[in-house]
Order: structure tokens, then C-alpha cells, then sequence
């Protein structure tokens, strides 16, 4: 992505949370689960949060997608999620004391701050720049040894949603990076004419859920449903397929 990239500072931001259809829902088969979904609108750009679950634990994978439907995606452990949090508080803070951009005095690199953050094999490199088009935040995921890089670009006053939204996913999952399955059952799938069923069971700090998410082409929805309401979900699904049985065979 080129910091050309950024959207104009004069853009509409309305923050939206809800669910989509990315196309990229975890396979059953490979084990990962999506637990939950976050969306921020910010001026142009649409990013997505997700916290999905693996044999190897939790992890939050950021989505941005621009206007003209480019997507670049950042993968963030839990412990690491939480660190790009307290980083985006720092960074707001001194986003807020800056003054008014000035185009002919522009800082050479562009960087107006820049921090670090290392997890395992991975470095992630945060850049508060400013350019023609106004100011945002870098991020930048490498990995050393297989030389993949990806990067988002958070126009600078979306910052502090993008920060809370961030925040409402791990007060609910934590920011232990080794919370995983467990003994917890494996995701399931369905299709049904042209939808896809997704059957996920997660945990939280409230308790064991289930996922039930509902994907069309460009369409997509989701409910939860507690494990201590599973039996009686069960049972009203039970009598409403007796209910058909007999109803067809009657007519």
C-alpha cells in the first residue's frame, strides 16, 4: 500500500459496527473459528476485526479494505493486540498536540512518531506520517526469514475508534494468546442451496457459546447462542422438524 493510498482528511468518518462477508471465513476443516466481528467505517476505508481461535489459541486479524476494494490484512496475538491498543492511545495523544498540518513544512520521512512491537517471529512497525493528502497511522507486519510484509494506513482521526473497538473485543476475549479449543467441540458446516452454515463454539469470559453464522454471496449474518440454552434451543428445533414430519405426511 503507498501512503498515496491514504484517503483525503476532508472524507466523511461515521465509525459502524456490524457483520459482512469477507469471503474468507475460517474452513471447518482447518479448525480455526471466528468467535467475533467488528466493523469501523473510517472516511473511505472499511477495516474489519475478527477474533478467531485456532488449535494454537486466539489472534485478531485486521482487515482493510479501500474504495476501490483492495484488501490488505495484519494478524495480531492477543498480547500483541492489547500492546497495538495502549500504542493507539499514545498515538492519539500526540495527534491531538500536534498542530495544523502545513504542507510546505512536511518532516522529510514523513514520520511524525514510530514505535516497535516484536512477538515471536513477527515485528510490527507503527509510523504516524503526514503527507499532501494529511495524517495517519502505519502499520507495518513483517516476517524476517519469509520476507512477507503487509501494511494497513489508519487515517489519524479514526485512531481512537479504531482503539475502542479494539478494546471491546478484548475486554470480552482477554489478551491471553494461549486460550485455545481446549476441549471444546470442532467447528461444523452446512450448505443449503446457496447458503453456507457456519457452526462455531467458543468461549469467553461468560461462558461457552455457539456461533451460528449465515453466509450468502454478498450477505451475511450471525447469532450466539449461550450453551446453557443449547438443550432448550434443541428441543424447540426438535419439535418444529416432528411438527414437519407429520405435516407431510399427512397431506
Amino acid at each position: 500500500m503507498n501512503d498515496s493510498d491514504v484517503p483525503d482528511k476532508s472524507s466523511d468518518k461515521m465509525p459502524t459496527y456490524g457483520q459482512r462477508d469477507t469471503g474468507d471465513h475460517g474452513d471447518a476443516g482447518s479448525g480455526e473459528q471466528e468467535l467475533a466481528t467488528k466493523t469501523l467505517q473510517i472516511q473511505s476505508k472499511r477495516f474489519y476485526l475478527d477474533v478467531k481461535q485456532n488449535r494454537r489459541g486466539r489472534f485478531i486479524k485486521i482487515a482493510e479494505v479501500g474504495a476501490g476494494g483492495k484488501k490488505s490484512r495484519l494478524l495480531l496475538a492477543m498480547s500483541t493486540a492489547a500492546e497495538f491498543r495502549d500504542h493507539l492511545s499514545d498515538f492519539s495523544d500526540h495527534y491531538a498536540s500536534l498542530g495544523p498540518p502545513n504542507p510546505d513544512s512536511l518532516p522529510e520521512d514523513g514520520k511524525l512518531k514510530s514505535e516497535v512491537m516484536v512477538k515471536d517471529n513477527r515485528r510490527y512497525y507503527l509510523d504516524l506520517k503526514e503527507n499532501q493528502r494529511g495524517r495517519f497511522l502505519r502499520v507495518t507486519q513483517t516476517i524476517p526469514r519469509s520476507q512477507q510484509r503487509s501494511q494497513i494506513a489508519i487515517p489519524a482521526q479514526g485512531m481512537i475508534e479504531f482503539r475502542d473497538a479494539l478494546t471491546d473485543l478484548l475486554d470480552e476475549f482477554g489478551t491471553d494468546d494461549h486460550e485455545g479449543q481446549g476441549d471444546l467441540p470442532e467447528a461444523r458446516s452446512m450448505r443449503v442451496e446457496n447458503k453456507m452454515f457456519y457452526f462455531d463454539v467458543g468461549q469467553n469470559r461468560r461462558g461457552v457459546f455457539m456461533r451460528v453464522s449465515e453466509v450468502r454471496s454478498n450477505f451475511r449474518t450471525a447469532i450466539t447462542i449461550p450453551e446453557r440454552s443449547w438443550a432448550k434451543f434443541r428441543d424447540i428445533l426438535t419439535e418444529f422438524v416432528d411438527k414437519s414430519g407429520k405435516d407431510t405426511s399427512s397431506n
